[in-house]
């Protein structure tokens, strides 16, 4: 098998055993820094982890109602993560929310405790997306969750792409390396390409998104200079979210 086959192999392995909890084989003389390289990959965790949503989502659907198969879906990609986007989520706002100085709302994200923002941020974000994911036709509920993860994924990308890490440590730091161009085109095509199946006007979607990751980049970029790993989460979970009222809001247009 040529070299550059086996390096991406091991590229996508590594990105499926850092965001996910899927059994992947083990890699032989990893370094951290190799993260660097998978990153491109993230956008494609995202299909795999929308996929088993939509899987899990169709097979609830052949005995409950949309509501609860939506519910039983969202545990799912939930369960396949670890909730590790999540609790990056409720530790960002954790920190945004409570601390003042860059130092403190860095201190705070560390906190393993989970404070009142934090608590009001995952339950607002989850019922959004529950009742986003409600009033989405039945039959478009799986490319809608494949293209929500994947594009979300993607942003977090964007993010590493565009700021510095904050942190001198942290669970994010093997991933603190600017992108090639060429890297930065494969996470672009591979976090686009799921929207190769919807009707065109639902690109429009993607707007909310932009608007959403705009400002969240704006918020992290003047409170604390850059990015931390709880704030890729942060990035994923609010874009995820606003792919989903993007896309109810192209029914109307």
């Amino acid at each position: 098998m040529p070299n550059c086959v086996v390096r991406e192999w091991r590229n996508l392995i590594l990105a499926l055993g850092f965001f996910t909890r899927i059994p992947v084989p083990s890699v032989d003389n990893f370094q951290e820094s190799d993260l660097n390289s998978a990153s491109k990959y993230f956008p494609l965790v995202g299909w795999l982890i929308g996929a088993i949503a939509a899987l899990v989502f169709w097979l609830s659907c052949q005995i409950f109602t949309q509501d609860i198969a939506i519910i039983l879906s969202m545990i799912a990609s939930i369960y396949a993560t670890g909730a590790f986007h999540e609790d990056g989520l409720t530790d960002a706002v954790d920190g945004l929310g409570g601390g003042w100085e860059k130092e403190q709302v860095l201190t705070i994200m560390q906190d393993s405790r989970i404070g009142s923002y934090g608590a009001v941020a995952i339950i607002l974000t989850l019922l959004l997306k529950y009742t986003a994911l409600t009033h989405v036709a039945i039959w478009m509920v799986p490319l809608v969750l494949i293209a929500g993860h994947s594009v979300s994924r993607l942003c977090a990308v964007l993010v590493m792409a565009t700021q510095s890490y904050v942190k001198s440590s942290g669970k994010a730091k093997p991933l603190a390396t600017q992108l090639s161009k060429r890297d930065l085109f494969i996470a672009l095509f591979l976090g686009l390409f799921p929207l190769v199946f919807f009707n065109s006007i639902y690109c429009f979607a993607l707007g909310f998104v932009a608007l959403v990751w705009a400002w969240f980049s704006l918020v992290i970029s003047k409170r604390i200079g850059g990015y931390t790993g709880d704030c890729l989460g942060a990035t994923q979970q609010l874009t995820e979210v606003a792919f989903y009222l993007g896309v109810l809001a192209c029914k109307s247009i």
